[in-house]
């Protein structure tokens, strides 16, 4: 490690001769009248800017975030010559800390983070080949690009997260702070809404499920014939995001972590050479190999395939709700009995279908902005007068399933400014966050100090640095 940091900054204001990738030299390119002042050779391909410890800040990574704030309307808070490479160093602090404290992020956290967003910007622009059009890269592509992107931004979240966890607030801290704030500087709280759900599942038809083992069944004879691997046909056919991507393999994983019909089987597998029977799971059918047990934990590959619903069967289904939904209109029955009796999502069914989030400080709560709603529900009761209940549609569940649904707006908070008697939590969380970025603010202006750093002398004019020190 002290050779390694001893060659970086020897060499922290040289030209780089390995070769950067075509996207990062056209923005590097592109750019170079952007970044603080110095002409720039043209035969630069790449340029160390900035040394923190010894991890190195490169031009193409100072560009690169550039663009990326640029198509996302980022403000920077000050000059973006200062404040873009400055950000970028200050996450190097927090990754080099959870290293440090070791502080991990798996692959298969990795790879579900990345797969959720890359299917996040499908469904915003329509279409899986919109999307790589637009972006002039294929699906695995921009996995590739986003691996290491997500797993740094990662592990600094949870190096944030560790280094204020201590911190609280009392309700005399609350009051006190808002005692003379300004009216206008009183935070605003958001239209929120409580919402239940009844969600019925269509029904799939034999001959699917028979099909989806039979493939099953087929995968396994292929590996235990030498044919193939099982991380091969994981890869290949696997329908779980999180670990088709690592050939079906799940890292070390404690049984109350997995589904219980998943880790009774899991958990009995004594040969690494066998594959398990067929198993059925909330999410679909499995079939698992053993890779190793450590303790409690076990670590296995993994199949999933998922039975397909029919167009029939979900018309069905929709026909069904919305004659449950007629019923609950003429007051039949009450809408928490009907979740209670015949909703199938086990996430709303016990507390009479009202749908709940985590917040950021990990409490729950009923009172939801519109923007945190799934999008179909969000759809469907954005019209809704308190009481009433929507007509049936279709929506995918948390476990990736199909369900239809009706939903019925319990309750609506319009926006409105804060009050302590009425929105005493929404202010708490305000003086709680403030408290929690001046211990972060602290910590980084205390390591600063510590840390070797060197910067390009064209940074070092900087009169927008957000943190003092960095200049040594």
């Amino acid at each position: 490690m002290l050779k390694r940091t001893i060659c970086l900054c020897a060499t922290a204001f040289t030209v780089l001769s390995a070769m950067v990738t075509t996207a990062q030299t056209q923005s590097a390119t592109a750019s170079n009248d952007s970044v603080k002042s110095d002409a720039v050779t043209p035969n630069y391909i790449d340029e160390v800017l900035w040394v923190v410890g010894d991890e190195a800040i490169l031009r193409s990574d100072i560009e690169v975030m550039r663009l990326q704030g640029e198509q996302e309307g980022v403000d920077w808070g000050g000059d973006p010559d200062c404040r873009i490479p400055e950000q970028l160093a200050v996450q190097k602090l927090f990754i080099n800390q959870a290293a440090i404290d070791s502080i991990e992020v798996t692959e298969a956290e990795i790879a579900q983070g990345v797969e959720q967003q890359i299917n996040a910007w499908i469904q915003m622009i329509g279409s899986k080949e919109k999307l790589e059009e637009y972006r002039k890269q294929s699906i695995s592509q921009m996995r590739s690009e986003m691996h290491d992107e997500f797993k740094n931004r990662e592990l600094a979240q949870r190096m944030r997260r560790q280094l204020v966890e201590d911190v609280t607030v009392t309700p005399a801290d609350v009051r006190n702070y808002f005692r003379n704030v300004p009216e206008d500087s009183i935070p605003f709280v958001q239209t929120t809404v409580e919402v239940q759900l009844i969600t019925i599942q269509p029904r799939i038809p034999i001959e699917e499920i028979n099909k989806v083992k039979d493939e099953l069944r087929d995968y396994t004879n292929r590996v235990q014939s030498g044919a193939t691997s099982f991380a091969t046909l994981a890869r290949l056919y696997s329908e779980d995001p999180g670990s088709a991507r690592q050939g079906g393999e799940m890292d070390y994983v404690g049984r109350g972590m997995l589904d219980p019909a998943f880790a009774q089987v899991a958990f009995n597998l004594t040969d690494p050479k066998k594959i398990s029977k067929i198993v059925e799971s909330e999410f679909g059918f499995h079939i698992i190999q053993l890779i190793d047990k450590r303790g409690d934990k076990i670590k296995v590959r993994h199949i999933l395939r998922k039975p397909r619903v029919s167009q029939e069967a979900i018309n069905e289904t929709l026909a069904r709700l919305d004659s449950i939904g007629e019923d609950l209109r003429a007051n039949k029955f009450p809408f928490d009995e009907a979740a209670t009796v015949i909703s199938d999502d086990k996430d709303t069914r016990s507390n009479h279908g009202l749908m709940s989030i985590t917040t950021d400080d990990g409490k729950r709560t009923s009172r939801i902005e519109m923007k945190d709603l799934p999008t179909e529900v969000a759809r469907a009761v954005s019209n809704l007068q308190p009481g009433e209940i929507s007509k049936s549609f279709t929506m995918v569940n948390s476990r990736g399933k199909t369900v239809c649904a009706i939903a019925k707006l319990r309750n609506r908070t319009e926006g409105h400014r804060a009050t302590i008697t009425e929105d005493f939590q929404v202010m708490s969380d305000v003086v709680l966050a403030k408290a929690r970025e001046k211990k972060l603010h602290d910590w980084v202006q205390e390591k600063i100090k510590n840390t070797y750093v060197r910067i390009a002398p064209r940074f070092r004019d900087c009169n927008d640095f957000e943190y003092e020190g960095w200049v040594k």
